[in-house]
């Protein structure tokens, strides 16, 4: 559509084309997710890779955007409950050392509904 043309796209493949969000809609998006977070009833934490959420919004990315990256967890960490536990690290979404952070935090969440 017209009102899209001065956006980001990525061709993801034939029949998926992505398009890069912008700060406000970050804002928006990270508010929401912490709405949606504090509403858990049950055990929750949320982790933040601050090097970026896809593989594709790194440094070298065409998504790449600090702006709409810093909104998106600044909204996130504004909007999240003080009873939620948020861990802020500084990788990449696909590194090993987060992907070992959250699968860590997921059992401690398990053994705590036992």
């Amino acid at each position: 559509p017209t009102e899209f043309s001065n956006r980001t796209f990525y061709r993801h493949n034939e029949n998926v084309t992505l398009m890069r969000t912008t700060p406000d809609e970050n804002q928006r998006l990270g508010a929401e997710i912490a709405r949606k977070v504090n509403q858990s009833t049950g055990p929750v934490s949320v982790a933040i890779p601050l090097k970026g959420v896809s593989m594709i919004d790194g440094p070298d990315g065409d998504f790449y955007d600090p702006q709409a990256n810093e909104a998106l967890f600044t909204a996130i960490e504004a909007g999240l409950d003080e009873r939620v536990p948020l861990a802020k690290m500084d990788a990449f979404i696909n590194d090993n050392e987060f992907a070992t952070h959250c699968a860590n935090e997921l059992i401690r969440l398990m053994r705590t509904t036992t």
